[in-house]
């Protein structure tokens, strides 16, 4: 279902985890972030794209390679792809694959296109590197320490921000690697003090464009980190804070573990 809309971008929610897919329209181009989940959805992600896009060129851009926004890179198989250099060269692609065919047979899921892991046309290979999409011009940031591969994209002139699984309100961070974790939120905060910002988009949960909002989820997401370095009880201020802590306490226990490593 749609969550947000403005006159740039089309943000579409999943009723599972609230994941995020993003659309964003200019003059020449459709840009799409990471389709999910459920078959009903990406065709009415891949409807919505068929009514809007006339003679601009499709092209999806994969936050990361975590299964469920992989899922229907088959679905499009004719969009111009980008990811992370790391995203490409991700050692355990068929790992990716098997936990989408066990996800549909957990619930007897049907689709009608073929589960591939994404072949990317662009590589992100450094920080910075733009790259105009047609009449759009993307930046480009590694985002690791969710997983290896993360990507943070820029998209001017709309000062819109695809953060990936980072700067959730229904999430604490899930953390991979604690330093690289760390750095990526100081790059975040880097990159909301060098461009306008107007539109945060997280890979769940909800799209925010009121800056107040972003800085709270960045101060967030660090007070997190730190208080797991040190070693803090933040089990009561967390059931307090996401109202879904119950299905994520055992990624917050296995956070504990990678911070005493």
């Amino acid at each position: 279902m749609e969550q947000f809309k403005n006159e740039n971008i089309t943000v579409f929610q999943s009723v599972l985890y609230q994941t995020t897919s993003a659309v964003v329209k200019t003059e020449r181009a459709i840009i799409l972030t990471d389709p999910n989940w459920l078959p009903n959805e990406i065709n009415e992600i891949k409807a919505y794209i068929q009514t809007i896009i006339g003679e601009r060129k499709l092209f999806i851009i994969y936050t990361h390679s975590d299964f469920d926004h992989i899922i229907a890179a088959g679905a499009f198989p004719n969009a111009t792809t980008i990811a992370s250099e790391a995203f490409v060269n991700r050692s355990d692609k068929e790992k990716a694959l098997e936990e989408i065919h066990q996800f549909d047979a957990q619930y007897y899921i049907q689709r009608d296109y073929p589960i591939v892991y994404p072949t990317i046309d662009i590589v992100i290979k450094e920080d910075g590197q733009t790259v105009n999409l047609e009449d759009a011009s993307c930046t480009f940031y590694l985002a690791p320490g969710h997983t290896c591969d993360g990507l943070f994209t820029v998209v001017e002139p709309y000062g819109i921000l695809l953060a990936g699984d980072y700067l959730s309100d229904v999430e604490f961070p899930f953390i991979e690697d604690l330093k690289c974790y760390k750095n990526t939120l100081q790059k975040a905060a880097a990159i909301m003090s060098d461009n306008k910002i107007q539109t945060l988009v997280p890979g769940h949960g909800q799209v925010t464009n009121n800056l107040l909002e972003i800085q709270k989820r960045l101060d967030d997401s660090m007070l997190y980190l730190n208080n797991l370095v040190m070693g803090i009880d933040q089990e009561e201020a967390l059931r307090k804070q996401y109202p879904f802590y119950k299905g994520l306490k055992e990624m917050h226990e296995l956070n504990k573990k990678i911070a005493l490593t």
